[in-house]
C-alpha cells in the first residue's frame, strides 16, 4: 500500500486497479498494512479506478467527513485520458438511472424512479495521438458518473471496457483520484492532497503535461 498520510484519525492512501473501496478491498488492505482494526470507506472509487482515497478511523471521523461531503466542502479532483476530443472545457448535467441487474448506469430521457442529477465539470489539458487529457470536477458522485457522462456523448474513456469499446484493453481505464480537499475531521485544518498517475498505459502519452500537475 502507498501511504500519502497517516495520523489517528484518517488515512489517506492509493486505491489500487480493481480493489473494492469497501469491504474485504482497501480496508482490509489497510488493516494488514497497518495492524489496526478501524477503517471507514466515506467516498468511492469503482474498482477499476485508482487513486487517492481517504478513510476514516473513526465512526466520529467518518460522520464529519460523510457530513463535508454532503454539503459539499470536500473536493474531489479527476483526471482521465479520454477518446476523441471534446470542448476545451464545459459543465454536464445528465439525468442518470441505475440497471441493478445488469450493474450498469444509463442517461435517462427524464426523471422517474431512481433517476437522479449528475453534474461535473471538466476542462482540457493536452490532447495527443486522437485522445485528450481532462481534468473533472466533480459536483454530484453517482455511481460511474465520469465514465458515463463523456461515454455517453461520444468521449469514452481509454481503457474502459464497461461503457467503452476497449473490450480487451490491455491497460487499466485510465481514470485517476488525482485530489482530495478537505477539513481534518478532529483538528478542523485545512487539507489538500494531489498524486499524479503513473507514468504507464494510457498516460504515458501526457508525461509532459503531467508533470506540470505535481
Amino acid at each position: 500500500m502507498e501511504i500519502v498520510y497517516c495520523d489517528e484519525r484518517i488515512v489517506v492512501a492509493v486505491k489500487p486497479s480493481g480493489v473494492l473501496s469497501t469491504d474485504d478491498g482497501m480496508p482490509a488492505l489497510l488493516r494488514r498494512e497497518l495492524g489496526t482494526a478501524c477503517f471507514r470507506t466515506v467516498h468511492r472509487l469503482d474498482a477499476p479506478v485508482s487513486g487517492l482515497m481517504v478513510l476514516a478511523r473513526s465512526g466520529e471521523a467518518a460522520s464529519i467527513l460523510s457530513r463535508q461531503i454532503r454539503e459539499g466542502s470536500f473536493h474531489k479532483t479527476y483526471l482521465a485520458v479520454v477518446h476523441g476530443a471534446p470542448p476545451q472545457q464545459d459543465t454536464w448535467c445528465n439525468l442518470l438511472g441505475r440497471d441493478k441487474s445488469r450493474r450498469l448506469t444509463f442517461v435517462a430521457p427524464g426523471p422517474g424512479k431512481g433517476i437522479q442529477e449528475a453534474i461535473l465539470r471538466y476542462e482540457v489539458l493536452d490532447r495527443c495521438k486522437g485522445t485528450s487529457l481532462v481534468r473533472i470536477e466533480l459536483q454530484t458522485g453517482r455511481t460511474h458518473q465520469i465514465r458515463v457522462q463523456f461515454a455517453s456523448r461520444g468521449y469514452p474513456l481509454s481503457g474502459d471496457r464497461r461503457y467503452g469499446t476497449e473490450e480487451s484493453s490491455p491497460f487499466p481505464i485510465a481514470l485517476w483520484s488525482h485530489r482530495l480537499a478537505f477539513t481534518h475531521p478532529q483538528t478542523g485544518a485545512p487539507l489538500d492532497f494531489r498524486l499524479p498517475p503513473p507514468d504507464c498505459g494510457a498516460w504515458a502519452d501526457y508525461t509532459g503535461a503531467l508533470a506540470r500537475l505535481s
